[in-house]
Formats: C-alpha cells, sequence, structure tokens
C-alpha cells in the first residue's frame, strides 16, 4: 500500500470517544438526520456486501447487526479510520470485516465478490470517478447493486460541477497543518453519464433536500445502479 499523508486522521475522533453505540438507524442524508434508510439496499439476507470509504464504519456496524447479510466489509484506505472502526465495530467480526485498503485497489483483488456495494459520502466523493468506478462494476457480482449518496451542490450553495473534474475542500494533515483534498461534486447528469460509461444501467438520482437550513446545509444526491458487467474494463 503507498503511504500517504494521512487527512482523515482527526475526523470522527470526537464522536468515537463519546459515542461507541452501533446506531440505531441507517441515513443517506448529508445531515444523517432523515431521508430513505437501509431499505434502498434491498433485501440483504445472506449478501456480501461492501462499504467503501467507511470511515468508522457506523453504517456497516448498522447493517452487520440490524439486518442478516453473510458479510460486510467496512473498506477504508485511512489508518486512522482503520483504528476507529476496529475499535469501536471490531468485536462484530466476522459478520462486520474492517478492511484498511484504497477502494480502487481492494476492489482489483475482489472481481465478483460483492452483491451490494455502497458509500455514504465516502470513496465515491474522494476517489476519481473515472478510476472507481470501473472498479466498482468490476466487483460487483452481474446485477449487483451500487448505491451512494453525495453532495447534490457544494456545502455552502456553489453548484455542483458540470464535468467530471474535482474540487479542493480544506483538510489538516495528522500534525495539524493546513492542507486539502479532492473531492467530486458533480451534477445529476454527469453522475449518470460516468456511470452508463462505466459499465451500469438502471441508474436511479433522487434529490433528498436538507431537513434544516444553514451556512453548511446541502441538499444529497442519492444514486442507485445496477452492475451491467458487458462492458471491458480497462485497468
Amino acid at each position: 500500500m503507498t503511504t500517504t499523508t494521512d487527512l482523515w486522521h482527526h475526523f470522527g475522533r470526537t464522536r468515537a470517544a463519546l459515542d461507541r453505540a452501533v446506531p440505531d438507524a441507517f441515513h443517506w442524508t448529508w445531515g444523517q438526520d432523515g431521508g430513505p434508510g437501509a431499505e434502498v439496499l434491498g433485501d440483504l439476507t445472506d449478501k456480501v456486501v461492501g462499504d467503501l470509504g467507511a470511515g468508522a464504519a457506523r453504517h456497516a456496524a448498522h447493517l452487520a447487526t440490524r439486518h442478516t447479510p453473510a458479510r460486510v466489509d467496512a473498506v477504508d484506505g485511512s489508518p486512522a479510520q482503520y483504528d476507529l472502526a476496529t475499535g469501536l465495530f471490531g468485536h462484530l467480526a466476522p459478520r462486520l470485516c474492517v478492511v484498511r485498503a484504497d477502494a480502487v485497489e481492494h476492489l482489483r483483488t475482489a472481481a465478483g465478490t460483492y452483491d451490494v456495494l455502497y458509500s455514504v459520502f465516502g470513496a465515491l466523493d474522494f476517489t476519481s470517478p473515472r478510476a472507481l468506478l470501473p472498479a466498482v462494476a468490476a466487483g460487483l457480482r452481474p446485477g449487483g447493486l451500487l448505491a451512494f449518496s453525495t453532495l447534490a451542490h457544494h456545502v455552502g450553495g456553489a453548484p455542483a460541477e458540470s464535468a467530471v473534474v474535482a474540487a479542493e475542500i480544506p483538510a489538516r494533515t495528522p500534525d495539524g497543518e493546513a492542507a486539502v483534498l479532492r473531492r467530486w461534486v458533480l451534477r445529476e447528469q454527469v453522475w449518470t453519464r460516468v456511470l452508463d460509461e462505466s459499465g451500469f444501467t438502471r441508474v436511479h438520482v433522487d434529490v433528498l433536500p436538507p431537513a434544516a437550513e444553514g451556512p453548511r446545509s446541502a441538499a444529497t444526491l442519492l444514486v442507485t445502479a445496477v452492475s451491467r458487467r458487458s462492458v471491458p474494463h480497462r485497468w
């Protein structure tokens, strides 16, 4: 694994110190306070499920304990997030498996493994769609489901991008120094196009408004698509 500065070192630490419980609900929205829940993923009984960019693995822990999948893999490339997730929910193994890996690299070694892959403001936001989406299509079994939530517009109100380009957002190194992360905030039609180009069909996009307005509020795009698996994948 390539070693890079872990810009997720600080994320979720305060909550982890205060809240170690498995969440009772599964939320897709930016505010984590409304909208549809895990039913978007369908019946997970005996399914192999992957959370891409799982962070502290709270969503994955909910699925592993409140539903009946064969296994949920919580995949994240951040050493800090891996440690958080393991400390919080490592006891849920083997139904929940915390995996420290870059999402693209992991899926390239797991072709045809998953019935369902999902992301809640995770890897789909912070990895180039042109690299990640073909890997997702290959990681899914034929007819497998991808579901993800992402920003419908930039936080603060600026419109989403009309091309597959990333914005830079502020972050911090483990030492607290200023840094930037690349985040893909794309319009609905851009996601639809790049999903089609990457081997998906039956693309559906819902816009979920914020529960309350504020300077950090944002609407959510909830996207679902099915792996077509009939196009070649180029690495």
